[in-house]
C-alpha cells in the first residue's frame, strides 16, 4: 500500500483539481477519502478543489454525464464504512485469537491454525449448522391420502383430495369407505378465471447471486467477480446495488436497440420495440444504483463460459422486466361424493410474455377436458396413498443469500465474502447443487457458542449494528458512539466467554481426538 501513497501523492503534485472516480458505493466512498488524504489535498478544500464523480457504468455516455454533474465525497457514508471496519476488526481479531490459541495443539484430528469468529461470518455459519440440526432430529411421519381417478376423453385423470393428507390410517379408510368406486361423482362448480404472472423486477445484486448459485452453478464469490469484470468491460451496468427499481428518465429503447444485434434474443427484442415493450414493474428504490443491467454488446467468444452464461441471463432478465406479463387461464373443477371434495385444475396460456425470453419461468400447461356443471361421471378407481413426511434438504447458497438479507447479515459487496469464508475455513463443505453442509467443526463451534451465549451466533446483535451503521451513513448516528456502544457490548460477551470456554471445549474432546491419542509427531527443538 505504501508504493499506491506515494504514486498518489507524487501524481497529485501541482494539480489543482482532484476529481474522485472510485466505485459509486459506500467502500467507494471510503476510499475517495483515503486517496484524499494521500495526495495531501486538504479535506476543507471538498467543493472548491475537490469533487466526485457518480456514474453507473462505464459507457462513454454515463462518463461524459458524471464530468458534467460533478458532486461532493460523502463523508458520513465513508465514516459507516471505518465503524463497520473497526467493530469487525477488533471484535474478529479479539475472538478469533483467543479460540485459536486455547485450542491449537489440544487435539490430533483438529485443524487448528486458525478458528476463525467473525460478526457476520459466525451467523451466517449459524444459519447452517441450524438446518443440520433440523435435519438431525426430524423425525418422519406418515401420513395416507385419498387418490380418485376419473376417465374423461380416453384419459385417466387423478383428483386432488381437499383435505389433502391425513396422519390416521383408520380415519383415511373410513374416508375411503364413503367414496365407493363403483359410485359416480357430481360436478359441483366450475372457475375459470385469467390469471397473471408478474414480469420480474429490475436485477439487484441479491437476486443476481442467487440465480447465479441456483440455476447456473456459478458461487456466490465467483458470480460476484465475474459482474465486476463484465462491468469494468462495460458490458453491464455497476453490480453492486440493492435497488430493483429503474429511474424515470432511464432509456430503456438505447439497451433494446444494443441489445437487437444478438440473435439469440433479437426476434424478442424486435418483436418488443415494434409492438411496444412496457416498463418495468415499481421495484425498490433505495437511491444507490439502478438495476444491473446490460450496456453494451459482448460476443460470446470474447468471455469464458461460465461468465458468458451469467452476462445472457442479465440480458435475458433486462428483456424479461420490458416484456408484458405471462397471462393463462386457470380451469378448477370441483367434484363431490359421499361428502368429499376432489378437485382437478388446468392452465392454458393466453399470452407468454417474459416467459418468451425467461422460459424457465413459464407456467406449466395441462389443458383439462370439458366438463359441465351438474353433470355426473364415473369413478374410475380410488386408492390410499401411504407416504412419510421428509426432512428438509441442507441450506442451499440461494437459501442463505435469502436468510443473510432478510436478517441484515453482511451487504450485497460482503455477503459472497462472507458465504466463502465459512467454506474456505472448513466449515462447510459445497455439496451437489450447491448445498451447505456443516463439517464437524462447523457444527462444534456453533454448539459451543450456542451452550456459552448464544447471541455469538444469532443475527440479531449483527442486525442492529448494521441498522446503526445505516444511520451513520445517514448522517444520523454518530459514528464514534456506535463503536463504543458495540465494541463495549462484545467486550462483556468476550469475558463471559473466556470464562465459560470450558463448555465449549467439553463438545470438542467429544468430537476430536486428544493430541496424545493421534500419534501426530511433533518437531524437536534444538
Amino acid at each position: 500500500m505504501a508504493h499506491i501513497h506515494r504514486h498518489l501523492a507524487q501524481e497529485a503534485r501541482g494539480c489543482t483539481y482532484l476529481v474522485l472516480w472510485l466505485d459509486c458505493d459506500r467502500e467507494g466512498e471510503n476510499i475517495c477519502f483515503e486517496v484524499i488524504n494521500c495526495t495531501g489535498i486538504p479535506e476543507n478544500e471538498v467543493g472548491r478543489r475537490i469533487f466526485r464523480a457518480r456514474f453507473s457504468s462505464v459507457t462513454e455516455k454515463d462518463i461524459s454525464n458524471a464530468m458534467d454533474n460533478l458532486v461532493l465525497p460523502n463523508k458520513d457514508e465513508a465514516l459507516a464504512v471505518d465503524a463497520r471496519q473497526e467493530i469487525d476488526l477488533k471484535v474478529g481479531v479479539a475472538f478469533t485469537r483467543f479460540q485459536t490459541r486455547y485450542f491449537q495443539g489440544k487435539y490430533g484430528n483438529l485443524d487448528s491454525r486458525v478458528i476463525s469468529y467473525g460478526p457476520c461470518q459466525t451467523p451466517t455459519l449459524g444459519f447452517c449448522v441450524q438446518r443440520y440440526q433440523q435435519i438431525n432430529t426430524f423425525k418422519p411421519e406418515k401420513f395416507w391420502s385419498l387418490r380418485t381417478y376419473i376417465i374423461k376423453d380416453g384419459d385417466e385423470i387423478q383428483l386432488e383430495w381437499d383435505r389433502k393428507k391425513l396422519f390416521d390410517f383408520d380415519v383415511t379408510v373410513m374416508f375411503q369407505k364413503m367414496v365407493p368406486s363403483d359410485g359416480a361423482l357430481k360436478i359441483t362448480d366450475i372457475s375459470v378465471k385469467e390469471e397473471c404472472k408478474a414480469r420480474p423486477p429490475g436485477l439487484n445484486t441479491v437476486n443476481l447471486l442467487k440465480v447465479a448459485s441456483s440455476a447456473l452453478g456459478i458461487g456466490p464469490q465467483t458470480a460476484m467477480h465475474m459482474a465486476e469484470r463484465l462491468y469494468i468491460q462495460g458490458y453491464i451496468s455497476y453490480p453492486r446495488t440493492e435497488s430493483t427499481a429503474y429511474p424515470a428518465s432511464f432509456d430503456f429503447r438505447s439497451v433494446l436497440s444494443t441489445l437487437a444485434h444478438n440473435p439469440l434474443w433479437s426476434n424478442n427484442v424486435r418483436t418488443l420495440m415494434d409492438a411496444g415493450f412496457v416498463k418495468p414493474r415499481q421495484g425498490h428504490d433505495v437511491g444507490d444504483h439502478p438495476p444491473i443491467t446490460p450496456m453494451r454488446l459482448a460476443p460470446e467468444e470474447a468471455l469464458e463460459t461460465d461468465a458468458w452464461r451469467l452476462y445472457q441471463y442479465i440480458c435475458q432478465h433486462f428483456i424479461g422486466t420490458v416484456s408484458h406479463d405471462c397471462i393463462y387461464t386457470r380451469t378448477a373443477v370441483e367434484f363431490a361424493s359421499g361428502g368429499e371434495i376432489f378437485r382437478c385444475v388446468g392452465h392454458r396460456v393466453t399470452s407468454k410474455g417474459f416467459t418468451s425470453i425467461m422460459p424457465w419461468l413459464a407456467v406449466g400447461e395441462n389443458n383439462l377436458p370439458t366438463f359441465k356443471k351438474g353433470d355426473t361421471i364415473n369413478i374410475h378407481k380410488v386408492d390410499i396413498y401411504e407416504g412419510s413426511t421428509t426432512a428438509p434438504d441442507y441450506l442451499s447458497e440461494s437459501e442463505l443469500i435469502s436468510l443473510m438479507e432478510k436478517n441484515g447479515i453482511g451487504t450485497d459487496a460482503s455477503i459472497p465474502v462472507h458465504i466463502n469464508n465459512i467454506s474456505e475455513r472448513n466449515y462447510v463443505q459445497v455439496n451437489s447443487g450447491r448445498r451447505l453442509v456443516p463439517t464437524a467443526l462447523g457444527t462444534t463451534l456453533i454448539r459451543g457458542y450456542q451452550c456459552i451465549d448464544a447471541d455469538l451466533c444469532l443475527p440479531d446483535i449483527r442486525s442492529f449494528i448494521e441498522q446503526q451503521i445505516t444511520l451513520i451513513a445517514k448522517g444520523k448516528a454518530d459514528h464514534l458512539q456506535v463503536i463504543q456502544h458495540s465494541l463495549q457490548q462484545f467486550m462483556r460477551k468476550y469475558s463471559y466467554f473466556v470464562k465459560k470456554i470450558e463448555n465449549m471445549d467439553t463438545l470438542f474432546e467429544a468430537q476430536f481426538s486428544p493430541l496424545a491419542d493421534s500419534g501426530r509427531l511433533l518437531s524437536k527443538c534444538g
